[in-house]
């Protein structure tokens, strides 16, 4: 079983920068891949960033590769999502997840946050 807190989010200009951090309970931590996903107001959950359980591989969607960064330190049993060059397009709740398998869909992860809402104004 793994719990995830979600904090970081707030509201920021265009151009701006965030950094989210998702902290985990439970000894396994390091066991799984952990995953970002964002929610925007009548759309879809969509995947954002994944990192591996060693921190050695990374995926990225399309619309924030160069402009995030994903991280884990599994000592702090934390996962962070580095946001900069932040567009209006990026509002939404953000979630963290976590899976067994290293995968975009939201449906291959196990375990979630209860979000954290990112908001840029333009």
């Amino acid at each position: 079983q793994v719990q995830l807190v979600e904090s970081g989010g707030g509201l920021v200009q265009a151009g701006g920068s965030l950094r989210l951090s998702c902290a985990a309970s439970g000894r396994t931590f390091s066991s799984y891949h952990m995953g970002w996903f964002r929610q925007a107001p009548g759309k879809e959950r969509e995947f954002v960033a994944a990192v591996s359980w060693s921190g050695g591989s990374t995926y990225y969607a399309d619309t924030v590769k160069s402009r995030f960064t994903i991280s884990r330190d599994n000592a702090k049993n934390t996962v962070y999502l580095q946001m900069n060059s932040l567009k209006p397009e990026d509002t939404a709740v953000y979630y963290c997840a976590a899976t067994r398998l290293f995968r975009k869909t939201a449906e291959s992860y196990d375990y979630w946050g209860q979000g954290t809402q990112v908001t840029v104004s333009s």
